[in-house]
Formats: structure tokens, sequence, C-alpha cells
């Protein structure tokens, strides 16, 4: 799956976790840039990211993801496994 498919699918997952239709995430988007990402919803994110891509992330690839480009590719090599 191409980062930009992915990126797509993580701006509907963020606009459902976070509840905010207007949200538009980039890979460059952190969580500081957007009011409503603190610390529970990030938990929710991940939740809500590893069941709707199937997959399953370490705590401390969570914990080193800068912005949303690297979750993105976390994300891309774990569906390529």
């Amino acid at each position: 799956m191409e980062q930009k498919e992915i990126l797509l699918q993580l701006n509907q997952i963020f606009s459902d976790i976070l509840d905010n239709t207007s949200i538009v995430i980039t890979e460059i988007s952190r969580a500081k840039d957007i009011e409503e990402w603190d610390s529970l919803n990030n938990i929710q994110l991940v939740v809500a990211i590893e069941k709707h891509f199937k997959i399953k992330f370490t705590t401390l690839e969570i914990q080193n993801w800068k912005n949303v480009g690297e979750m993105c590719h976390s994300i891309q090599k774990r569906l390529q496994k």
C-alpha cells in the first residue's frame, strides 16, 4: 500500500476519533499541531489504526513517532510483512 493511500485512510481515522471532520493531517502533522490530539486520544488513535490495518505496533515504535509520516512508514512496513 502506498504512503498516499495510508495517509487518506489515516485522515478518516483521525477525523472519527478526534470527532472533527475538518481535520486534515499531512506527513508533517504532529500532536501539538492538532488541539484535540491529546494523550488519551493518542491511545485511541493507535488502537483504531491497529484495528483498521490489522497490525500491531510495539511500544518503542509508537514512542519514536515524531509525526504522522513516521506513523505511515511504520504502517507501510507492517503491511509488507
